[in-house]
């Protein structure tokens, strides 16, 4: 193991995340306080809590999930295109640092980032609202590997995309909607019995509601269920990354 290689590329992530820190942390608490301030507050105050949950306290974890879904896509994808884009990959390519090294530096870092951000969103909600966690080291636990999973998937779509616009196209057109639709401000079992079973195909209504559990110890889903499906998005990425480097899929043509 190339620990200063690593440490190398760690440090400069991280360094271009500290560079941009205040609008790296100011909108997230900006947008966080929004939906308070909306769903929360205007809408929260008409709805009456979902168990023993209040509303509010009910969406913290989605508005986590929605932050780290997102944020963990854009770091990890705008960490691997920025060399393609500049041509300085070649370097890194040809630098004796292997394959594992690379992702487990790029991706290492994106994950602490998108970590810093959960926290930082949890932090947040707790001036609005009175938040528990009755598992707090699956919380921790499922949070890291949530991160680290759209990480890995950002650092795929950084590989695959062409230009900046295709980097945009995942996030804005294909996780978003899925958030929303995926039970970040509702419980699914409030559904009409065919629309439910249509949100089951929903990947994200699973990692929405494992994350949940680890706080009020209530899901729509098995909560097994959700740590499987977690954890087989997370092993799909690492075949994919695995292959790119062994095709040299987009990286050295």
């Amino acid at each position: 193991m190339n620990y200063h290689a690593v440490s190398a590329i760690y440090r400069f992530e991280l360094a271009r995340f500290g560079r941009t820190l205040w609008t790296s942390l100011a909108t997230p608490v900006i947008t966080t306080s929004l939906y308070f301030v909306v769903f929360g507050a205007a809408i929260g105050s008409r709805m009456g809590g979902l168990g023993d949950v209040p509303y509010g306290a009910f969406i913290v974890p989605g508005l986590i999930m929605l932050a780290i879904f997102t944020e963990s896509l854009n770091n990890a994808s705008f960490g691997i295109y920025l060399p393609k884009f500049t041509g300085t990959i070649y370097e890194l390519l040809s630098a004796p640092v292997s394959p594992f090294e690379i992702v487990l530096a790029y991706v290492g870092a994106a994950t602490t980032k998108s970590v810093i951000l959960g926290l930082v969103i949890l932090a947040t909600a707790n001036f609005f609202v009175p938040i528990r966690v009755d598992h707090p080291v699956w919380m921790v636990a499922f949070l890291v590997l949530v991160a680290a999973t759209f990480c890995l998937f950002g650092f795929i779509l950084g590989i695959w995309a062409k230009s900046f616009e295709q980097l945009s196209f995942m996030p804005l057109l294909v996780i978003t909607p899925l958030t929303f639709l995926g039970g970040a401000f509702y419980s699914i079992d409030m559904l009409p019995p065919a629309w439910r079973t249509f949100s089951l195909f929903n990947p994200v209504v699973y990692l929405i509601n494992g994350f949940r559990w680890t706080f009020y110890g209530m899901s729509d889903v098995p909560v097994a269920a959700s740590f499987a499906a977690t954890m087989g998005f997370f092993v799909a990425c690492l075949v994919v990354v695995a292959w790119i480097f062994r095709t040299g899929y987009r990286l050295k043509n």
